[in-house]
């Protein structure tokens, strides 16, 4: 994708460099095909990226989806490659893509999950909210609500998809699924529980995510 909004190299916990990429609102067909390409065709010493932007609304589907889960919608459904079940995304929500050579950072995809969902317990520690993961479901809650989620692609030792924070969002299209399969699981977001600055918090989430590399 080349129509960001702003790019920035960004430094690692571990002093490696990475591009940042800020859009704005996109399609997420559109990220889906240009992040799937750029993993499947980079060479071995191609810089890694992270893509930080917003969605169109839109269900995505993971490879493990029961679409029992979804009740009649007028909302798109995409289908994807990434694990895991159903979810939402839409404006007020901040998406993040790490785009990244796993084996430069010596990752591998559980770590991988641990940090994505460690940045945000930290990001959300910054406003006295006591963020938690779940054994038995990847993402982050706050209180048993989900306020975070994600899914990951692994392709030739490099990552695709990522994280997805509820910020500042209409939270009803949740309603329409089982949250990552999980029936009756509720969800939160961000603007509910603190006060937030919606620009900020998406860089604050690269950030945290970063300094854990």
């Amino acid at each position: 994708m080349d129509d960001w909004q702003s790019e920035e190299h960004l430094f690692t916990g571990q002093g490696q460099q990475v591009l940042f990429r800020q859009f704005g609102l996109v399609d997420y067909q559109t990220s889906f095909d240009a992040m799937r390409e750029y993993a499947s065709q980079r060479s071995d010493t191609a810089e890694d990226q992270i893509w930080l932007l917003q969605h169109s609304p839109v269900y995505t589907q993971g490879t493990a989806c029961d679409m029992a889960t979804l009740l009649p919608s007028n909302v798109p459904l995409v289908k994807t490659d990434r694990g895991g079940q159903i979810t939402y995304h839409g404006p007020g929500q901040w998406v993040m893509y790490p785009l990244l050579d796993l084996r430069r950072h010596s990752l591998g995809v559980k770590s991988l999950v641990a940090n994505l969902e460690q940045c945000v317990i930290d990001l959300l520690s910054d406003y006295d909210l006591a963020a938690a993961r779940r054994e038995d479901a990847p993402g982050v809650y706050v209180d048993g609500e989900k306020i975070a989620a994600l899914g990951l692609r692994i392709r030739r030792g490099n990552s695709y998809h990522g994280l997805s924070l509820n910020v500042a969002m209409d939270l009803r299209p949740f309603s329409n699924i089982d949250p990552c399969g999980f029936q009756g699981m509720r969800v939160t977001q961000v603007s509910d529980l603190a006060e937030v600055d919606e620009a900020q918090i998406g860089k604050a989430l690269v950030a945290r995510f970063l300094d854990l590399l």
